[in-house]
């Protein structure tokens, strides 16, 4: 199982430190703007989920930085969800220059599933398995396609 989108990030003044370089801590916005879109790319946008009666907080979150990002340069996050959640989805990022190609960053990050009226750790919705399951065949037939 495997689902994967695309997201492009422009690289904001705002987001570099004085070394004219993307401020580390950056990375984990566009992961998270990468997040945001896969949920919506799938059909499940994080709104939805809230509507559902349920939180996906960070858990744990890394990166592993390989070359620099500067002002103005086009980035492509793609994030990937590779398993299929329970209580837990693990979320990949790769980070990379559009232009180049080159690999800039990548990392994870690890969220549990909390009903919201409770505020404790539960499975996965239903629901969100479905959506992510059709998702997952949707992404296959396409592949298969000449």
């Amino acid at each position: 199982m495997s689902i994967s989108a695309e997201t492009k990030i422009r690289v904001r003044y705002a987001d570099t430190d004085q070394m004219k370089m993307v401020y580390y801590g950056k990375f984990f916005e566009y992961f998270e703007q990468g997040r945001s879109d896969l949920l919506r790319d799938i059909g499940m946008p994080y709104p939805e989920i809230e509507r559902m009666g349920y939180y996906l907080p960070v858990i744990e979150a890394h990166a592993r930085y390989l070359k620099a990002a500067r002002y103005d340069d086009l980035l492509i996050v793609k994030t990937i969800v590779n398993d299929a959640p329970q209580a837990r989805i693990r979320i990949e990022y790769k980070v990379h220059h559009d232009e180049t190609n080159e690999l800039l960053a990548e990392g994870h990050t690890v969220h549990s599933f909390v009903n919201a009226a409770t505020g404790r750790p539960t499975r996965a919705p239903e629901q969100f398995l479905e959506t992510l399951s059709e998702a997952v065949s949707r992404a296959a037939a396409a592949k298969s396609q000449p």
